[in-house]
Formats: C-alpha cells, sequence, structure tokens
C-alpha cells in the first residue's frame, strides 16, 4: 500500500512538544489489574489432615504477565490526558472490505482492533493510527497502513479523533507486512506517536 496516516499537522506539533519536554521514555508491558477476585483455596477432604510440617512450601501464586490480547494498558499523553488502551482483537491476515484494495506482492494485511477509553478529566485529541507500530519475530517494524475502507473484520480507527473525558473510540488499525512474517509484538503511544508512554502487547 502506498497511502500515508493522516494528521500531518498533528504530528509536526507533537514533534515540537516533544522536542521542549524532558525525555524519559519507557515501554510498559504490564495490563492493567482486572477485578477479578482470586480464586478460593480448594477445599481439603473430610477428616484429612490439610497439611503437615513435611509437606514442601507451595510454589508463588504470582508470575511477571505481559500485556496481551484483551488486556487494557492505560497511557498518559504529554497534555495530561489519561487513556486506556485495549487490544480488542487480532487479524492475520486481515483484507480491506472494499474488495479492491490489496497488499502489494509477497505482502499481506494484518490488523489490530484497538479500543481508546478516556479515564482521565481532559479532553484527547489525536490520530491514533501514527502512534501504532508492529514487530515481527525477525525484529522487523512496520508502521500503520491506511486503507482508504474499512476491513472485513470492522470499522478502520478514525485519523481524527476528538477524545472528552469518560468517551471511548473503537477500530481496526492494518499494516501492510511481508507475507512470511509472524508478528509477535504491538506497540501503541499517544500523541502520535510521540507520547513518552508505549504500550506493548505480545501477539501469539
Amino acid at each position: 500500500m502506498r497511502i500515508r496516516p493522516a494528521g500531518i499537522a498533528l504530528v509536526v506539533a507533537a514533534v515540537l512538544a516533544a522536542g521542549t519536554a524532558c525525555s524519559d521514555d519507557e515501554v510498559t508491558t504490564d495490563p492493567d489489574p482486572t477485578s477479578s477476585s482470586p480464586s478460593s483455596p480448594t477445599p481439603s477432604s473430610s477428616g484429612s489432615p490439610t497439611s503437615s510440617p513435611s509437606d514442601p512450601a507451595p510454589a508463588p501464586s504470582s508470575s511477571p504477565t505481559e500485556a496481551a490480547l484483551g488486556d487494557t494498558i492505560t497511557l498518559k499523553s504529554m497534555e495530561g490526558a489519561e487513556i486506556a488502551v485495549t487490544l480488542k482483537d487480532w487479524a492475520d491476515p486481515t483484507k480491506a472490505a472494499d474488495g479492491f484494495t490489496v497488499a502489494d506482492d509477497g505482502k499481506k494485511f494484518v490488523g489490530a482492533q484497538l479500543e481508546l477509553v478516556n479515564t482521565g478529566s481532559k479532553v484527547y485529541s489525536d490520530s491514533p493510527s501514527n502512534g501504532a507500530q508492529v514487530a515481527d519475530t525477525k525484529g522487523q517494524r512496520f508502521d500503520v497502513t491506511i486503507l482508504g475502507s474499512d476491513t472485513t473484520e470492522g470499522p478502520e480507527m478514525v485519523s481524527s479523533l476528538t477524545l472528552p473525558p469518560g468517551d471511548k473510540a473503537l477500530g481496526w488499525v492494518t499494516f501492510e507486512v511481508p507475507a512470511a512474517s509472524k508478528i509477535n509484538r504491538l506497540q501503541f503511544a499517544l500523541d502520535s506517536g510521540f507520547g513518552e508512554q508505549t504500550g506493548q502487547w505480545i501477539i501469539k
């Protein structure tokens, strides 16, 4: 595909802002805590001892978790907006719904459905597609390709977004990658990709 993301003016503004801000970039792979409660211990059989001094100590119940499909990572913009970003769905491959837009020879389209929820108190304005990027197992990285059409999975993410507090936006972002690529990472940053915080999800 040949079409590049919209929002050039916004990108320029973000670059200028980034140039004047203190650089303290970070990549977070930790999903937001969920509201589900931990599992209750399995009750022991009646009359059976629950433990003895010689029993081995139980293994730790917690382990490092990396955000994946269905997980949410909350990011802050350079202007203080707070956006909860969820990877809702993943498609490999995907197609343009118009039936005419196709990937170049030797390539394919893959897509991520993202949900952005403004959980803060400030209006957030951005071109979300500019902030998304994927990587494959070889380390090759790919920016979003604007199809100019919805995908067969659902509507494309809007190119220009103004999100008041409490509102949400849902849409697909699409990438054109080599047909043999195995995508294993999705990254997303606010402020057209210039935000200091970048969320990262594993793709399986």
